[in-house]
């Protein structure tokens, strides 16, 4: 009987070291794309870019809020974290603040643009500081890739957000978004599409240059706490993916660039404004987009 007893706790033992093992050998590979419109208190021009006044203190807290991310998922188990600076120049985030082991992807062009870097070996994707679409009534400094060019951008025939694209260039490789910070109306946005994700709401929008906002250290605190609660629960979130074949269709605030990009075999013009692209795949779609977002010839009038 004693025998028995001991064979059995030598099982239970072996189990829980096999089991153990297991667990330390899983590698968590987590992906942080990083936006800047979303970050609590960020409203207008003056924080955004390099000739505003605030502009160098809101690249400390856009970096606050990332850190925050990074170190709630390390905390969470991640054992590999990429960071991708997301807004304007590329080269907004101080990437000394960020601990050793993390690599960080900076400035343009870079293929999948904000997504650079994703592929199939990760496990979650989290957005930080995102905004909403361009045609939202409501969303602080809402735009879709740009502001100063775009007046829609769809897939097919569902708006697109900066958050919905790049989650469905994730979700090309399987991978899930599980987490967004931002304020209310990049918030719902994004999830209306994704689907029910944690999420840290930064502020709430009052209009296009105003909100109600969180304070730094709330905003970092808050996003760390959704970050833990979203890889405690992988499980439950599922890839984006959009169906194939796709049809891409960009409107322009002006008309020449729609004119001259319909000179390209594949690409249709609906209208004055707009062109139409097909593809079999999301990566396709993307390489396309980018071009059409980063190549410029001064087609504007």
């Amino acid at each position: 009987m004693q025998a028995q007893r001991f064979l059995t706790l030598l099982f239970i033992l072996g189990l829980t070291a096999c089991v153990t093992v297991a667990q330390q050998s899983r590698k968590l590979k987590v992906y942080i794309s990083v936006d800047m419109e979303g970050v609590a208190g960020a409203v207008t021009d003056d924080q955004l870019g390099p000739g505003g006044f605030e502009y160098q203190r809101f690249r400390e807290f856009m970096t606050r809020e990332a850190v925050a991310a990074v170190n709630a998922a390390k905390e969470a188990g991640a054992t590999g974290v990429v960071v991708g600076d997301s807004h304007g120049n590329g080269e907004n985030l101080l990437i000394e603040q960020f601990p050793k082991d993390v690599l960080i992807i900076r400035s343009w062009p870079r293929r999948l643009s904000m997504m650079a870097g994703i592929d199939e070996t990760f496990d979650a994707v989290i957005f930080i500081a995102y905004h909403s679409s361009t045609n939202n009534k409501k969303g602080v400094r809402a735009h879709t890739f740009s502001s100063a060019r775009l007046s829609r951008v769809a897939l097919n025939g569902v708006e697109m957000t900066e958050g919905a694209w790049n989650a469905a260039i994730a979700g090309h490789f399987g991978v899930p978004v599980v987490m967004i910070s931002g304020d209310d109306a990049a918030v719902a946005e994004v999830r209306s599409l994704v689907g029910n994700i944690e999420a840290a709401e930064t502020k709430k929008s009052l209009g296009f240059h105003s909100a109600s906002t969180l304070t730094p250290q709330a905003s970092a605190e808050l996003i760390g706490e959704k970050v833990k609660a979203a890889l405690k629960r992988l499980k439950d979130f599922k890839p984006y993916k959009i169906q194939s074949p796709l049809t891409l269709d960009v409107s322009f605030k002006n008309y020449r660039p729609s004119e001259v990009l319909a000179y390209l075999k594949g690409v249709e013009r609906p209208d004055s404004h707009s062109i139409r692209y097909k593809a079999d795949s999301m990566l396709e779609i993307a390489d396309f987009m980018l071009v059409v977002t980063s190549y410029n010839i001064g087609l504007e009038p």
